[in-house]
């Protein structure tokens, strides 16, 4: 399982990456593992709130369909259209070409709240 250390972690298995006054989620390689594959990508419009915590789209898998939380509060200013078409990025690439949607986020100080590469490899290991 990969796990890039320059990106954030939260417990719904989410993972943020910071880039300038943005930042870039998606969902990590081992949500899609558990997943298995994945079928539709629901995601919100651009200009929509999401808010910590709270469902922001949904993942469709051949077994079941997982809400996506949102790790932080923000403005989405960015959506990943190409899921639309190619959900299988999400299984074959959930780092690079399966992010989802790019925010502006509210309260940088809930990126601080995220867990690091370590802390999440630690979680999923005691689950």
């Amino acid at each position: 399982m990969s796990l890039p250390k320059e990106l954030y972690y939260s417990e719904e298995h989410e993972w943020v990456k910071v880039e300038g006054d943005k930042v870039r989620i998606g969902i990590t390689d081992h949500a899609q593992s558990e997943l298995g594959d994945i079928v539709f990508v629901e995601l919100p419009e651009v200009g929509d709130e999401i808010e910590a915590d709270e469902p922001f789209g949904s993942v469709e898998s051949v077994k079941t369909v997982s809400e996506l939380y949102a790790p932080l509060t923000g403005k989405v200013v960015g959506i990943n259209e190409e899921l639309e078409d190619s959900p299988e990025f999400v299984n074959e690439s959930p780092y690079d070409k399966a992010w989802m949607i790019i925010v502006e986020p509210s309260n940088n100080s809930e990126i601080d709240e995220l867990m690091s590469a370590d802390q999440y490899q630690e979680m999923i290991e005691e689950e």
